[in-house]
């Protein structure tokens, strides 16, 4: 299966004016097949929403090539084709919301690829029935939640049709309620409609529910692999500045402290099937 985005040997600086230019990626390579649902972490600084924004060409290589479906980013007369094919969700959902009605805020984008308006009005509704937010289709955004925001934030990049939707840390500016709707609609769109989707996060309990986890440290990657194969390196991610789901942390200590415990628990229902069990033969 062809991927939807590579990227080869990608090399990034940035430069702050009187000093030397800062290498941020570093040969870095990754591919991204179709259907895939990743979560990519890092400290900050680390280089991984430098490395989720040439997803779609927010930011050009500097050295190294960036491929969406196929085209090489830095072919400006494909831009527009480029965001079609990847669209991106930002931290802060204020940042995207443009319009004073949810529905017209969802439309913005389709009215200026010059959709036919009766395409707009049921690619809107599919969008927001499928974030569930279709009841506030006539809602003023500023009366909503931050998780009700961000979901019509996604919205409006789904009316857009993308195969591909790169979320760079989208909760981290909600509640424990709104970070689960939106992970929820995240994962719904993963699994019911295939989007592909690229999640930057720092919450490890997230990036748990993901297929695969890449780590991203001082612009390379240091794990690539499922959540289970990733969270069992402890010790690893600790010196990087990462934390693991309680539920490894748990497990963890109790190996440290002479235990013989599974070193891939992620869950909290894994942790307690576990530990259920260690008590059990310990009567």
């Amino acid at each position: 299966m062809d991927s939807i985005i590579v990227a080869d040997k990608l090399n990034f600086y940035y430069q702050n004016e009187g000093e030397a230019p800062q290498r941020v990626l570093k040969d870095l390579s990754i591919q991204i097949a179709p259907g895939e649902f990743v979560a990519v972490l890092g400290h900050n600084g680390s280089g991984k929403s430098t490395l989720a924004k040439h997803f779609n060409a927010i930011l050009l290589p500097q050295g190294g090539v960036c491929y969406v479906n196929g085209i090489d980013t830095r072919q400006e007369d494909k831009l527009f084709e480029i965001r079609q094919q990847v669209g991106m969700v930002f931290q802060n959902p204020d940042n995207q919301i443009v319009a004073t009605i949810v529905e017209e805020d969802v439309a913005f984008a389709l009215e200026n690829m010059g959709v036919e308006p009766s395409e707009i009005r049921r690619r809107v509704d599919e969008a927001l029935r499928s974030v569930g937010m279709y009841e506030f289709r006539e809602h003023a955004p500023h009366q909503l939640s931050g998780g009700q925001k961000q979901r019509v934030a996604i919205a409006g990049i789904i009316a857009m049709r993308p195969r591909c939707i790169v979320l760079d840390e989208p909760t981290a500016m909600l509640d424990p309620r709104g970070r689960q709707e939106v992970m929820r609609t995240i994962r719904r769109l993963n699994t019911e409609f295939g989007i592909t989707v690229v999640l930057i996060t720092h919450y490890m309990d997230e990036a748990a529910q993901c297929d695969r986890v890449v780590v991203v440290d001082d612009g390379v990657i240091l794990l690539d692999d499922t959540p289970k194969q990733v969270f069992s390196h402890v010790e690893e991610l600790k010196k990087v500045g990462l934390d693991v789901p309680q539920a490894t942390e748990l497990i963890y200590e109790l190996n440290r402290e002479g235990l013989s415990l599974p070193r891939d628990i992620i869950s909290e229902e894994e942790c307690v099937t576990v530990l259920a069990e260690l008590l059990s033969h310990s009567r």
